[in-house]
């Protein structure tokens, strides 16, 4: 029994039907689950190179299907992580808003018709699945922790009415105990808070870093008139209050600086979260005796709160699914189509989440690098786990791509940048140099699962925390040591690394104790501010260029830059990916004033601009001809120093990731 679970919106990246909110759909994926277990899993942001992307899935089913060596005639069944009624209601009226084609379409015959655009076949109506989206949350977490028996927590912004669901799961029961509606959201209360700090939708995890700076005493007064908690572990949260903010501040403007106020201000909030969710979670502790946790739904990524209650003792047992942002969804409503159309078979556990892309073979792989051979030098190596931890050990920062790329938000060792943990100066490079984003970002340690307690204040027992999903403290003796993953409150948001997960990655930090000493990496997920995780060689190479890392191991493969006066770019070719425009703009200023510009605009829901000079704006429209730099510009009439200053601009265009540069052969 092979069955597709599906997540996100409805749109292909390129064309814009149904360009619905982000509150409704967001975070596309798909997953193939066969016999119980998951073999594949793909989210569309590693293929349209969009952050959080709502546009749909359907790519990335072919994906799995790529993956796992499937067609879709071997699909029984399409399971989409919401109720058909809900999205039909949603999709019905936006074609009342918006008018989009003469007949309302629902949200059965909308997947048959993607599908069929894919595919060229038509999927019949009855192989359609459809599931509640908190339940699909709860299924996915408490399905994959391997417990018998426990509570089950959604934690969201919102889903069919409500944002959150609590339920008593017993073998393959599970019994509803409360329904939380979405007036009430603690995901929604964290972002409306979090826009007076800059940040908005996705940008939550920002301030959660942020947090451990402020001193959350100083406004913990105004915080508490934002909520109420009520008997029985229930609560009222005033959304409309959060407006009150303003007596103490403006929201902060994109580029300004933090202030101390800021800091304060997301202290207060972490610790708001914090005290609504341990409320809930005592009484049904209390009033259930469950020992054991399960968690999911965006909310449950805060890794500072998972971490509290790890090490609360208020349960013995604790399993945070790690994939439980929307793009989990998928998951669970594979398992709940699976659940129905095979009750016999039990859904495996969770063993690890490296279910995408695979960079291929030693032969694949020597192949994709010799197509960039214009730009970069590359060695085979006989143990390049040995190598690359001596240039760790060094003080080099590199890139690290091996095997299948991992399902969710966090690089665990297949898409990685890694760092020698222990020179704090090394958060300040890594963050300024190569991701690109805030300084006080924090960054995770790997480290042996045999020697956690050594370095890592965790609960007797809980040796194995394998997804980064929860902050615990550094030991204070060890802090020192691990300055560049030590955050300013002492804590870390630690990943654990056994040989069985993933054989090549232990051998890296096990090579790197033998340097060192220390079994300890600076693991972040391999990417700059402007894309999502790389999925692919290509994307692995040209993130590799276009940032301050030293070197780049791909598989059996050190790569390095073959000269640093970028004279390869010639020889390479420039692409404008279909979700970036560029467009010739003419707009008013005022009375009687108006002003053109050239710009690339991303056609995603932050709508990223850039100007663009007169000479890049008329390259770009050229190069659909698949012909190298070079060639354009000798077409284009450039002078000498005319072309300086367009291969000037599309370097940086390039790290931005409003274009594409790419082997002539590869478009």
């Amino acid at each position: 029994m092979m069955i597709i679970g599906l997540s996100g919106g409805f749109d292909p990246s390129w064309r814009l039907s149904y360009d619905l909110s982000n509150d409704y759909f967001h975070d596309s994926a798909a997953l193939l689950l066969e016999n119980g277990n998951v073999v594949a899993a793909v989210e569309q942001e590693r293929l349209n190179r969009i952050k959080h992307t709502n546009r749909s899935a359907i790519p990335a089913i072919r994906a799995c299907l790529d993956a796992h060596g499937a067609t879709i005639e071997d699909i029984d069944s399409f399971a989409y992580y919401a109720t058909e009624a809900n999205v039909d209601q949603v999709l019905y009226s936006y074609h009342t808003r918006m008018g989009v084609g003469p007949e309302r379409v629902g949200i059965r015959a909308l997947l048959q018709k993607l599908l069929e655009e894919e595919f060229d076949c038509t999927i019949p109506a009855e192989k359609f699945h459809f599931s509640d989206h908190h339940m699909c949350h709860a299924l996915g977490a408490y399905v994959h922790s391997g417990f018998s028996d426990g509570l089950v927590i959604t934690l969201d912004g919102a889903g069919e009415g409500n944002s959150s669901l609590v339920l008593r799961a017993r073998g393959t029961d599970l019994e509803q105990l409360r329904w939380v509606p979405d007036s009430n959201s603690l995901g929604y209360f964290y972002r409306e808070v979090i826009r007076f700090l800059g940040y908005d939708m996705f940008e939550e995890y920002k301030v959660m870093g942020l947090a451990p700076y402020g001193d959350p005493s100083r406004h913990r007064s105004l915080f508490e008139t934002l909520y109420d908690l009520l008997p029985e572990g229930e609560y009222v949260v005033y959304l409309h209050r959060i407006s009150d903010l303003h007596s103490l501040l403006a929201p902060r403007k994109a580029g300004e600086p933090f202030t101390t106020l800021h800091k304060d201000i997301a202290a207060s909030l972490q610790e708001a979260l914090e005290v609504l969710v341990f409320h809930m979670l005592r009484h049904f502790r209390k009033t259930t005796g469950e020992t054991r946790l399960c968690l999911s739904g965006g909310v449950a990524l805060n890794s500072s709160l998972n971490g509290k209650i790890l090490l609360s003792g208020l349960f013995d047992q604790v399993f945070v699914h790690p994939a439980s942002h929307d793009a989990g969804g998928a998951l669970g409503a594979a398992i709940d189509a699976h659940r129905t159309l095979c009750p016999n078979i039990p859904v495996g556990k969770l063993d690890h989440l490296f279910l995408g892309k695979d960079i291929g073979d030693i032969p694949s792989v020597c192949a994709g690098i010799e197509r960039w051979r214009s730009l970069v030098t590359v060695e085979h190596l006989e143990n390049p786990c040995a190598t690359a931890a001596q240039m760790l050990a060094n003080g080099k920062v590199i890139g690290w791509v091996q095997g299948r790329s991992e399902f969710g938000p966090r690089s665990l060792g297949n898409r990685s940048i890694l760092a020698d943990p222990r020179p704090a100066e090394n958060m300040t490079r890594i963050n300024k140099m190569i991701k690109k984003r805030e300084g006080y970002r924090p960054f995770a340690p790997s480290v042996l699962a045999q020697h956690v307690e050594e370095y890592f204040d965790v609960p007797p027992g809980a040796t194995e925390l394998p997804y980064m999903i929860c902050v615990v403290p550094v030991r204070s003796e060890k802090r020192a040591l691990l300055g560049a993953v030590t955050h300013v409150d002492g804590t870390a948001r630690v990943q654990t690394v056994t040989y069985l997960q993933n054989k090549r990655y232990f051998k890296l930090i096990e090579a790197f104790e033998e340097c060192t000493g220390v079994p300890v990496l600076l693991n972040t997920s391999f990417n700059n501010n402007a894309e999502p995780i790389v999925d692919t060689l290509d994307e692995a190479i040209a993130c590799y260029l276009t940032t301050g890392l030293d070197a780049l191991f791909l598989g059996d493969f050190l790569i390095t830059r073959a000269n640093e006066d970028w004279t390869g770019l010639s020889e390479m070719a420039v692409v404008v990916p279909d979700t970036v425009a560029v467009q010739h703009v003419d707009k008013s200023t005022g009375k009687n004033k108006r002003t053109q510009s050239r710009e690339l605009v991303t056609l995603a829901s932050n709508r990223r601009r850039r100007q663009v000079s007169e000479e890049t704006w008329k390259l770009l429209l050229t190069t659909r001809q698949k012909r190298t730099l070079a060639d354009l510009m000798d077409a284009a009439g450039l002078e000498a120093q005319a072309r300086e200053a367009v291969l000037s601009e599309l370097r940086e265009l390039w790290g931005e990731r409003l274009i594409l540069v790419l082997p002539i052969e590869a478009n």
